[in-house]
């Protein structure tokens, strides 16, 4: 700061008062003082800022989730990389933190309001029944929920935004368009059960089923491992009257559960059907090319940073519902084989 105020021509006071906004100053000194800053590569420090009570420049991303899951799973590397983006532009950095449970997670948003070392929280996998939401509510920590919490929860939560996404759509859409191609014994791998959206897209597939009269429409639910999900398919296909259609909750197990159909006898699609619920480049190495429900995720992660930094801003929460995906149809899906 006195490298700053001599090179400008003033004092230290104002040099304080230009850098961190406060009044006291003139435009015209304070647009003078930020130029000589940054001529001088001058930052400022996270750690002083935090100890006098002006924030952290840094936001929290906590996952609870097995960590060998994450490092295949290409929605959370896309995720994180749409986020660190709108973060980067704002010089704000990202505390990320892999944890066992949700009880965990919740220890970590304790102590990290109570060291000041984040000034809000990107949420994701809401839960059917999610103790964060409370929790970040008492400590006053703003926070944006990616995904959707619980039912049609949108408040009051004056501090926590909402990105939801439309799980219950975008099943039904592929329900439908896998009626459409005759399909009438359809299984969905699911994801854990433990989540909002794996709640919603069984739902989903269960109101549809019964709509259109699929008495073998059914779920399963997993990890999201490709282990979990090479075991599913085997046990379903495996059974006396095997599924014509699977629908996967993410691409890693729909790319296993095509390894274990080939290996079972099963020709794609011409006895089975595979649906993706994530589409990625890995859903275009597989033989043949994944059917895939497709989102830009990336900007998913951009529009989460965005209401983040609103909310440190001084702005209102509110929640914002992102487009449908897309189906994409591939090489995977075809006409169901006639029967008899």
């Amino acid at each position: 700061m006195k490298d700053i105020a001599q090179r400008a021509g003033v004092s230290e006071s104002a040099v304080s008062f230009a850098l961190n906004d406060r009044p006291g100053v003139s435009a015209i000194t304070r647009d003078r003082i930020r130029r000589v800053a940054e001529q001088l590569g001058w930052h400022p420090s996270t750690a002083a800022r935090a100890l006098s009570g002006e924030g952290s420049a840094t936001v929290g991303l906590v996952v609870a989730r097995p960590a060998a899951n994450l490092g295949v799973d290409s929605f959370f590397l896309q995720l994180i990389s749409g986020i660190q983006e709108v973060l980067a532009e704002r010089r704000l950095g990202l505390l990320f933190q892999v944890v066992e449970d949700v009880t965990a997670e919740c220890a970590v948003y304790r102590r990290w309001w109570a060291e000041r070392r984040v000034d809000g929280v990107l949420v994701v996998d809401p839960r059917t029944d999610d103790p964060r939401v409370g929790l970040l509510d008492e400590l006053g920590l703003p926070g944006v929920v990616i995904g959707a919490l619980p039912g049609s929860d949108t408040g009051p939560h004056p501090g926590l935004s909402q990105i939801r996404a439309d799980d219950a759509g975008a099943m039904a859409a592929v329900v439908g368009r896998l009626h459409e191609l005759g399909h009438r014994r359809i299984v969905h791998i699911a994801g854990l059960p433990s989540l909002a959206h794996t709640d919603r897209r069984i739902r989903s597939l269960r109101i549809e089923a019964d709509r259109r009269g699929l008495t073998e429409a059914h779920s399963v639910t997993t990890d999201y491992s490709d282990t979990e999900g090479a075991a599913v398919t085997r046990r379903v296909l495996e059974q006396d009257t095997p599924p014509t259609a699977l629908i996967y909750d993410n691409d890693v197990m729909a790319a296993a559960g095509v390894a274990v159909t080939a290996g079972l006898g099963f020709r794609v699609p011409a006895d089975v059907s595979v649906v993706s619920w994530e589409d990625s480049a890995l859903c275009r190495l597989t033989a043949p090319w994944l059917t895939a429900l497709s989102r830009d995720t990336v900007a998913f992660g951009r529009l989460a940073a965005r209401e983040l930094t609103a909310l440190l801003d001084g702005g209102t929460a509110h929640t914002i519902q992102v487009p449908l995906p897309r189906l994409i149809e591939r090489g995977s899906t075809a006409e169901a084989a006639a029967v008899g």
